[in-house]
């Protein structure tokens, strides 16, 4: 009997997921990182990009984790060891802030003003590698296509949300208002979309995610002092 074979699935074009291509695009600011922790940033940051960009071209329920960790260059077992399923590769690790650094917020450091030290708390967040214009393009398009990653980003902005609420209202105290701290996440969120519609703007590619967000916040913060 005749039929059509086994289901062959481009994993490469027309991006290349291989660990070299994406190494090279990478740019820890810390020196003296440790190489283990680097290198699992490096590794955990390609398979995301290559789950987003075979969700870009096939879907997300048009490829299975074993076509993922051909294209990332990974074995299954390695790719478990990441993300324990296909929604949180797709989705990337979530932001991580250093208990010393989220200590230091709380403790009313490092600078003594909440919307200046919340700035440093975003650098810390944005800093680990380089913005990749072709990166974020894929990202905001296969977010803005499929209901079930739009939920799933709300779900885990929800958790990262009460985490950076309860850090402001143990740094600025109860009567700061639960709702008034929720406000503000919000708005530093939505500040983000603005700075990516800034960045992608930019027909020179020069301009940079971070300070395109920094200014952002500055116009923010002008408009709420007047």
């Amino acid at each position: 009997m005749g039929g059509t074979g086994p289901r062959v699935l481009d994993v490469t074009a027309p991006m290349n997921c291989t660990p070299l291509a994406w190494s090279a695009k990478l740019h820890f600011v810390n020196e003296s990182a440790n190489t283990t922790s680097v290198r699992k940033q490096t590794t955990g940051h390609r398979i995301t990009v290559c789950a987003q960009h075979l969700t870009d071209v096939h879907g997300f329920d048009g490829f299975t984790m074993d076509e993922l960790a051909e294209a990332a260059g990974v074995s299954r077992r390695t790719l478990f060891n990441y993300f324990p399923g296909k929604l949180d590769a797709v989705l990337g690790p979530g932001p991580e802030l250093s208990d010393e650094v989220l200590d230091t917020f709380r403790a009313g450091g490092p600078q003594g003003d909440l919307l200046e030290d919340i700035k440093v708390l975003i650098a810390r967040m944005v800093e680990v590698k380089e913005f990749d214009r072709a990166e974020a393009e894929v990202t905001r398009r296969i977010f803005q296509t499929n209901p079930r990653l739009l939920m799933a980003v709300h779900e885990r902005f929800h958790a990262v949300s009460d985490l950076f609420t309860e850090a402001i209202l143990d740094r600025e105290g109860r009567a700061f208002g639960k709702p008034r701290a929720r406000i503000l996440i919000t708005v530093l969120a939505c500040l983000f979309d603005v700075a990516l519609d800034d960045v992608l703007a930019d027909t020179t590619g020069a301009r940079e995610l971070s300070d395109a967000y920094f200014e952002a916040l500055d116009v923010v913060r002008d408009l709420l002092s007047n």
